[in-house]
């Protein structure tokens, strides 16, 4: 009987976990004919067939069902070699990184040079877009890991809270001061994009305080909302990290309307399986970022 290998096993739970060879063959980057050969191979070391194709698709034999378990000891015992046994130096591959734009102007930078500095043999790829097209890539294997307003509340996620963002309302330097402060409500609202839980919060709560009429105006790109904020277009609740640089600049300044909606949350996301000591490792470490990054602004 010829050896099989660890590649092949992957292969195979990739294909048991996914529902087919095609998915696997995205989940693992791989071509479907590659994918299948891989799987083959397996199924010709063993002597036996590990899925039935009769029914056209790929249903698990009982052979097939009888090695997910012990695939799954191997799947482990190679993660564990990974944490306790290679060096940091030896870890090859590929991150594909995605981030929310509020972290991309704050602390991306640093985490891309604390992930290159621990593993200076991996691959980083990096993408920005708004949470909710991060989480759908992250579910679809498009992703290792997703920074990105979370938790994500799926079974096979695994979530590393990080600190928040606090907002205040932005309004421009010039413009006139009303005798209550909330009137400034009445113009135009600049927010996050239309497809997430910032500009939901804030659609909600402004309806009840100005009503129907409220104008808002969503956006993707934070540092647009604050350049519009600046010409006087209208008013955002931005993130207070993000807005010191205005501020200094004497472009805008802060108002109390009354009510400041609560900081935005983001935690760094990544699929729990299979287990990647490498992308548990990058989550830890965007925690660590994350952690000095808002201790420097306190400071």
């Amino acid at each position: 009987m010829n050896r099989f290998n660890l590649e092949q096993l992957r292969t195979f739970l990739a294909v048991v976990r996914l529902g087919g060879v095609r998915k696997a063959a995205t989940g693992l980057h791989l071509t479907q004919p590659a994918v299948t050969t891989r799987i083959k191979a397996l199924e010709d070391s063993l002597s036996a067939d590990l899925f039935d194709r009769s029914a056209g698709g790929m249903k698990l034999t009982k052979h097939g069902e009888l090695l997910v378990s012990y695939a799954e000891k191997f799947e482990h015992l190679s993660e564990m070699v990974a944490r306790d046994v290679i060096h940091p130096d030896g870890i090859e591959g590929r991150l594909r990184l995605g981030v929310s734009e509020t972290i991309a102007q704050c602390w991306l930078p640093e985490l891309i040079a604390r992930c290159h500095a621990r593993y200076p043999n991996l691959d980083i790829e990096f993408d920005v877009d708004i949470s909710t097209n991060l989480r759908a890539a992250l579910l679809g294997r498009e992703l290792d890991l997703a920074i990105l307003l979370g938790p994500i509340s799926e079974y096979t996620i695994d979530n590393v809270d990080l600190p928040g963002f606090e907002l205040n309302w932005y309004v421009a330097a010039d413009a006139p001061e009303p005798d209550d402060p909330a009137e400034h409500l009445t113009r135009p609202v600049l927010t996050y994009a239309r497809n997430t839980r910032p500009y939901r919060e804030l659609k909600d709560r402004l309806f009840e305080l100005v009503g129907p009429d409220v104008r808002i105006f969503p956006s993707s790109s934070l540092s647009a909302c604050f350049r519009l904020v600046e010409t006087g277009l209208g008013v955002a609740a931005l993130p207070k990290a993000l807005g010191q640089n205005y501020l200094d600049a004497g472009t805008i300044r802060r108002f109390d309307p009354g009510w400041t909606p609560g900081p935005l949350q983001f935690s760094a996301s990544y699929r729990g399986v299979p287990a990647s000591h490498m992308i548990a490792s990058a989550a830890r470490l965007a925690r660590e970022v994350a952690i000095d990054y808002h201790r420097d602004k306190i400071m």
